[in-house]
């Protein structure tokens, strides 16, 4: 059959179904089981109309219970058998195993890689973005190309930067862009300045950065005044973590700016970008980054005009500069749009794949937990310790999803 009519009765057949299912359960519902007539027409009015709420949310219910909950619950009882062992109950043995592979810890180390530079990039790039094109005329045909990689796929945005990081011999021409600009340098005064002089500048204004995050931290956990709060219970932990992420940041930021300027470039050599350890999960979270800034820019270009313009203009009249205006005025005020698309956002990291296994399928130090998991399903036929990757994977993106939760029930009150 072509796969046009297959698409298209499967679409009639879908909608339909639904059409039918609500219609015919209504009918059922006031006609058979709650008729509206006779002595008690009342109370099975009220009977019908507190089940006709469940009649619409069961065929939801049932996905969700088919394709989350019950795969949830299977997963769980494969991550305690063995398959070699007729499937047999080991209790913990599968994450053990996996506990004990160096890849898992490759893996877990990636993840937590990714997690610290991927949400904080394409955040803060969305959100220089959305206040940019929100101050030119032809902003909008700038949003519409930055939030352009959103419609590609994954793969197919592995591809494109598969293309990008592409190696020849020394002696071919370098179809990469990469390795193009890579052979462009020869060690002259825009090598010093490209390669070692910028890179410096970057890692040291991201160590700023940081620091004033510490600074910021550290202040706000200071008490000002008898009696006064300092927030919930778990604010401080939070904070005192957030300030050690961020001091373990600036030391790898300036022991980075230390080393770009001691090593040692192979000038005119291509490189093969995606084999060289560390650096190539750079390259690859690359990808992501161009993806979701997109989708960062475009809810942080609604919040940021959904900012009242009183506030903006009493700022103006104090005397605040720009930039004042945007970190003091407008940041504080749309913080929350900005931990929801940082959360979100972490979500994909944890569940990242396609990337990694259509750019490097893992090898050279690039492993992840996605990546992991498919490689002991599917390659290595192990269901314990493969579903056992999928338990960790579901129990980091838990208290994420947990938390978004209890933030989107504390504003709808």
């Amino acid at each position: 059959m072509n796969p046009a009519l297959q698409g298209l009765i499967t679409i009639i057949i879908g909608v339909g179904g639904c059409i039918g299912y609500f219609y015919f359960s209504n009918q059922i519902l006031d006609k058979v089981l709650f008729p509206p007539q006779g002595k008690d027409a009342g109370r099975n009015i009220n009977r019908a109309n507190m089940i006709r709420p469940w009649l619409f949310l069961f065929p939801a219910i049932f996905a969700l219970g088919l394709y989350l909950g019950y795969p949830v619950i299977e997963t769980l009882r494969l991550s305690l058998t063995d398959r070699s062992a007729g499937g047999a109950f080991v209790g913990l043995a599968n994450y053990s195993q996996m506990a004990s592979e160096p890849k898992f810890w490759e893996a877990m180390r990636n993840n937590m890689l990714w997690l610290i530079v991927v949400p904080a990039i394409a955040t803060a790039f969305g959100l220089l973005a959305a206040q940019l094109t929100d101050r030119i005329s032809w902003g909008n045909v700038a949003k519409s190309f930055i939030f352009m990689p959103m419609a590609i796929s994954f793969v197919g945005a592995a591809v494109i930067f598969k293309l990008i990081y592409d190696t020849r011999a020394a002696n071919q021409e370098q179809i990469g862009v990469l390795n193009a600009l890579w052979l462009a340098f020869d060690g002259g005064a825009g090598s010093f300045i490209v390669l070692r002089l910028l890179p410096a500048v970057i890692l040291l204004g991201f160590a700023a950065l940081m620091a004033y995050i510490i600074y910021l931290l550290v202040t706000a956990m200071l008490p000002k005044g008898a009696g006064r709060s300092t927030g919930t219970w778990w604010s401080v932990p939070l904070r005192l973590i957030i300030v050690l992420a961020a001091a373990w940041m600036i030391w790898l930021s300036l022991k980075s700016a230390v080393s770009v300027f001691t090593a040692t470039l192979p000038y005119g050599e291509p490189q093969t970008w995606l084999t060289i350890p560390f650096y190539n999960n750079f390259f690859l979270m690359a990808v992501l980054i161009w993806i979701q800034t997109g989708f960062a820019m475009v809810i942080l270009s609604a919040s940021l005009r959904g900012i009242p313009e009183e506030t903006i203009e009493a700022a103006i009249l104090d005397g605040a500069n720009p930039f004042q205006i945007f970190f003091k005025i407008k940041v504080p005020q749309i913080m929350g749009t900005i931990v929801v698309v940082w959360t979100t956002i972490t979500l994909v990291v944890l569940k990242i794949f396609d990337i990694v296994f259509a750019m490097t399928n893992g090898q050279w130090e690039t492993q992840v937990l996605a990546n992991y998991m498919y490689d002991k399903l599917f390659r290595a036929s192990d269901w314990g310790v493969g579903s056992a990757s999928a338990i960790v994977i579901m129990l980091l993106v838990m208290p994420i999803l947990v938390w978004n939760v209890y933030n989107a029930r504390k504003e709808m009150r």
